[in-house]
């Protein structure tokens, strides 16, 4: 086998408007007249022929609160499995141990139990995750 028979990977781009002799000349395959015959005739998907486009005929509803604050959130069950007995954990430990995918800001909730004694340093904490914490001998610390 030669390298001119082995078979063609990438297609030819069809080169329009090149003449009648190459089979895409005069029209260069637009058919003919009218608008998607001419440059930029091409009409967006939302377009919806000049009627009110539907995103204009709904009502807007609710907003967004620009100071809300989102929280990627932790349970004191998982610190309980993930973390030894005297750790310091914060939001880096969180980030290395698989706890925590981001650097958004951490909050600690109350779900499960906790014996380990753990000094907790986050952005916020729930009243439970904080009352579990240091009923277990560990200690709280709020960034911020």
């Amino acid at each position: 086998m030669e390298l001119y028979e082995l078979p063609r990977i990438v297609k030819k781009r069809k080169r329009v408007g090149r003449g009648d002799g190459s089979g895409w000349g005069t029209t260069a395959g637009k058919g003919n007249k009218g608008e998607k015959a001419r440059s930029g005739g091409a009409k967006p998907a939302y377009f919806e022929g000049g009627q009110t486009p539907i995103y204009r005929r709904l009502p807007k509803r609710g907003f967004k609160n620009p100071f809300r604050v989102e929280y990627t959130t932790v349970n004191v069950g998982k610190l309980e499995e993930v973390c030894n007995d005297g750790d310091v954990v914060d939001i880096t430990f969180m980030i290395k141990r698989g706890l925590v995918k981001s650097n958004r800001p951490v909050k600690v909730l109350g779900d499960g139990e906790l014996t380990k004694k753990l000094t907790v340093i986050a952005d916020a904490f729930s009243k439970s995750a904080k009352e579990k914490i240091e009923k277990a001998g560990g200690s709280v610390e709020v960034l911020g």
